[in-house]
């Protein structure tokens, strides 16, 4: 399957319509005059973009220093998307129809054309760009103190890399030469950052650590590498900006009562919370809640901790996260369950979410005075239809970028037929294990692999267990496999047991499993149809996790 055969399949295209490109052809290959006028000229401030390696477009940059209080006063600076498109236009259509961009490893589907996405409305170095600014001052405790929302122009002085930034906080000496006149400010950065994800720690914020897969491919889209994506801490320096920005901009929009679109994560069903929790008994856990079923942020966070290291840690993340509601676009402002916080949209990638560009125009409406009862009507019935667009094309794109990433990681698996991994139970179901090994490939050990006993789902403690010998298999087990098959284009892969890798021995009384317990009528038939329909379930259920994107 080419890379087009996969966007096509899933309606998804890397070409713009010859109207929208005419339209952003038109568009000024630098900021104008004009453009800058009524703007505030950041252009002699200390600001920087930092991003992957291979990032292209860049639509946030920062900018941090120490006020004579003692407090930081950090400038989040965002492309101004709002300014070349405009209401209406065949850019903003298109940019609505789409509501992402895309990522597929080495490819990109971007949300807006190549003049603006990569040109005119990246921040790139060296260059005037034109920005939406939210300046914050905070206090040691990570307290935003003050605000300020402006329009600005800047010229980042370096486009910076993860990596890059990382060896200046290890004390690379030359990177940190090359870069000197800037240490100083990176290791401010770090600081705040640090103070601002301890401050969301203690009020509940949920830190999921999910891996994430990276796969290499070679200029022929094959895969010549999968492993784990490293998160460093220069990661999490932008990861928190970000957040405490959109949270501001957020808060600040409510209070003027002003129509925006939130990202929102409501609370979870009480159901699925008591489902999870009875299953966390299995491992001797407790989850808190309330008279009414209902649980804290605060209280999932407290099981992470508990099982940070084990096992068994990844995969109880997992169902914790499936038992989780989805968070999704809405106008009206639900609160954030997995922030814990009471106010948050998103506001920093105007280029790649169409959301942020309709709270930019808010912002921006705002910050001209032009909001009138007419225009607050419109907008109340556009963030409307616009949130939930936005939500079912995120829905979209995610699923995109699974499959791809399973297909590119069961491609990569096709020529290691016959040999031997080691694994951890990463799902249980009625049909068998999902495994998952040290690169994060997952596979299917199918239950008729498990040839020594006729095994059940216990569901409420996700174990299949022997009806016979009372054998079990839960999440975490370790597990050695042999690869089998490999079907790249369902993305599926396929292992059988070697033996487990933990001295297992029977788990019940008298080898008897469940006493009285008949097995599941009709279950052998079910199995192979099951396998099918679990692997698409599968690939719904794993969830790439970015903060900066929940």
């Amino acid at each position: 399957m080419t890379f087009e055969e996969f966007i096509g399949g899933k309606g998804l295209s890397d070409k713009f319509p010859p109207k929208v490109l005419e339209e952003a052809q038109k568009e000024p290959g630098e900021v104008t005059n004009a453009a800058e006028n009524g703007r505030r000229d950041l252009r002699a401030e200390r600001i920087v973009t930092i991003d992957g390696d291979d990032a292209k477009d860049f639509d946030d940059a920062v900018s941090l220093e120490m006020l004579e209080n003692g407090n930081y006063y950090l400038g989040v600076h965002i492309a101004d998307v709002s300014n070349y498109v405009r209401e209406g236009s065949e850019i903003d259509k298109e940019a609505y129809a789409r509501g992402t961009s895309v990522y597929l490893i080495n490819h990109v589907l971007p949300m807006l054309p190549f003049e603006l996405s990569n040109e005119i409305c990246s921040l790139n170095p060296n260059v005037d760009r034109l920005t939406l600014t939210c300046f914050m001052e905070i206090n040691g405790s990570g307290a935003v103190v003050n605000y300020d929302i402006c329009e600005s122009v800047i010229k980042s002085n370096e486009r910076m890399t993860y990596n890059n930034v990382q060896k200046i906080l290890d004390g690379d000496p030359i990177v940190y030469k090359r870069y000197e006149h800037l240490v100083d400010m990176f290791n401010l950065m770090d600081k705040l950052a640090r103070i601002l994800e301890k401050k969301r720690v203690r009020r509940g914020s949920i830190m999921f650590e999910f891996p994430e897969p990276a796969i290499v491919l070679d200029e022929n889209d094959k895969p010549i590498s999968v492993g784990k994506y490293e998160i460093k801490q220069s990661n999490k320096i932008i990861e928190e900006f970000m957040l405490i920005a959109n949270e501001t901009i957020a808060r600040h929009m409510e209070h003027l009562d002003l129509p925006l679109i939130y990202r929102v994560h409501e609370n979870p069903d009480t159901e699925k919370i008591a489902k999870f929790s009875e299953m966390l008994k299995v491992h001797g856990l407790k989850l808190r809640t309330d008279e009414k079923g209902q649980v804290e942020p605060k209280d999932m966070q407290a099981i992470l901790d508990q099982i940070k290291g084990k096992d068994y840690e990844q995969a109880i993340e997992t169902i914790m996260l499936r038992s989780l509601m989805k968070a999704k676009y809405s106008p009206n402002n639900l609160g954030h369950f997995g922030l814990a916080a009471k106010y948050y949209c998103h506001f920093t990638s105007p280029i790649r979410r169409y959301p942020d560009l309709v709270v930019h125009r808010v912002v921006k409406d705002w910050l001209h005075k032009r909001i009138d009862d007419n225009r607050k009507k419109y907008l109340e019935s556009f963030t409307a239809v616009a949130a939930e667009q936005a939500s079912e094309r995120e829905i979209l794109a995610m699923q995109a970028e699974r499959d791809w990433d399973d297909y590119k990681m069961a491609e990569f698996m096709e020529d290691k037929i016959g040999e031997e991994f080691d694994s951890f139970v990463a799902s249980v179901t009625n049909f068998g294990l999902f495994v998952q090994l040290d690169n994060l490939v997952e596979g299917l050990v199918h239950v008729r692999e498990l040839a020594d006993d006729y095994y059940v789902l216990d569901e409420v403690n996700y174990v299949l267990r022997g009806k016979r010998t009372g054998m079990e298999y839960s999440i975490g087990d370790k597990m050695r496999v042999k690869l089998v098959r490999v079907n790249k284009e369902l993305g599926q892969v396929d292992f059988v047991p070697v033996q487990m890798a933990d001295d297992r021995g029977q788990k019940s009384e008298g080898g008897g499993g469940e006493k009285g317990k008949k097995p599941q009528e009709g279950i052998k038939e079910k199995k192979k149809t099951e396998a099918k329909d679990g692997w698409k379930k599968k690939r719904r259920n794993k969830k790439k996790i970015n903060p900066n994107d929940i």
